[in-house]
């Protein structure tokens, strides 16, 4: 009997173990999909956009986001360090927008070549990047289309100045020719200061602004230009705090590029009187799907252009212009 007990808890325990064997060796399920997103900075609302449409694709696609990336957007030190960082965690997908078209083309191609699949959304990388997908603004068109623009409010005649936005910026740089080349084609009108850099942030594009505005006053308290371009957020509202401060809001023709709440609130003040408005959720959305399409074995298109809208106070209020300028973030980010 004690013989036949021991063969029983003998076979017991055997079989315990094989259960146990058996657990560990069944196969997992499916990992789930890590994509990250690196923006240039986080405080400008063109960001929030391409987060909330990075948002939505995760939530589709059932993959889960990690949003991280520098505070300003000329600190290419730590995007760098952003993505090295990304890498060394082992991310399935990097999506990302480049600050510096030259300095991210080294840690872009090192995240490839660690399996990673990169999507470059909003502004362009230097030859040599490999990547699996563009998805971007075309930025110069969207530079034309303000120059154009420009020439049409002042009847083809005029004086006219740019406010640049940063060196290395390849998507502001794009826009800055293309506003070049339309004022090229607009023989009547003179650019009188073009060489001027605002910087990535409102504050410092102020303090430029201001330092233009007072070279160009005249002696008899008149502005010396009729037209003012500004290729992003920041440029666009560092200015139009100076035109605001000086009184010259609203007496100069001034065309921008992108849009913000404030930046909305002077085109319906008759303060700025166009904006070439890009479509950042859509940036953001296709980004990660795109990603994860190719992850999954899927084609996806090289380039991809998710479009250049110019915005005036008289088609603002369409339903298309309207979701443009007023994208549901509450809903993807809960702000």
């Amino acid at each position: 009997m004690k013989t036949f007990g021991r063969l029983l808890v003998l076979s017991l325990v055997l079989f315990a173990g094989l259960v146990g064997c058996n657990r560990q060796s069944q196969p997992a399920g499916p990992k789930r999909l890590v994509i990250a997103v690196v923006p240039k900075g986080s405080t400008h609302e063109f960001w929030k956009s391409i987060h909330a449409g990075a948002a939505k694709a995760a939530k589709e696609l059932d993959v889960d986001i990690i949003w991280k990336g520098p505070l300003k957007e000329d600190d290419r030190e730590a995007q760098i360090k952003v993505v090295e960082d990304l890498v060394g965690r082992g991310v399935d997908g990097l999506v990302i927008a480049p600050l510096d078209d030259q300095a991210m083309r080294g840690p872009v191609n090192n995240a490839t070549r660690a399996g990673i699949a990169v999507v470059v959304v909003d502004s362009p990388l230097a030859e040599g990047a490999d990547f699996v997908s563009y998805v971007a603004t075309d930025n110069y068109n969207g530079g034309k289309m303000a120059g154009a623009e420009l020439c049409r409010l002042l009847n083809g005649q005029g004086r006219v100045a740019m406010l640049r936005c940063a060196v290395g910026s390849a998507s502001t740089t794009l826009r800055e020719q293309g506003w070049s080349d339309a004022m090229a084609q607009c023989p009547g009108v003179k650019v009188v200061s073009d060489n001027q850099y605002g910087g990535v942030t409102t504050e410092s594009s102020f303090q430029v602004s201001e330092n233009l505005i007072s070279r160009l006053t005249n002696p008899d308290g008149t502005l010396g230009v009729e037209g003012i371009f500004c290729p992003n957020e920041s440029s666009c509202f560092g200015m139009l705090r100076s035109l605001q401060n000086s009184g010259f809001a609203g007496k100069v023709k001034f065309v921008g590029f992108d849009s913000s709440t404030k930046l909305i609130e002077a085109l319906t003040a008759g303060q700025i009187d166009a904006l070439v408005v890009q479509n950042p959720f859509n940036m953001g959305y296709l980004g990660v799907k795109n990603a994860v399409a190719h992850i999954r074995g899927q084609q996806v298109e090289k380039k991809i252009g998710t479009g250049e809208t110019l915005v005036t106070r008289e088609n603002m209020s369409q339903p298309a212009i309207s979701e443009l300028l007023h994208p549901d973030l509450k809903k993807w980010l809960g702000e």
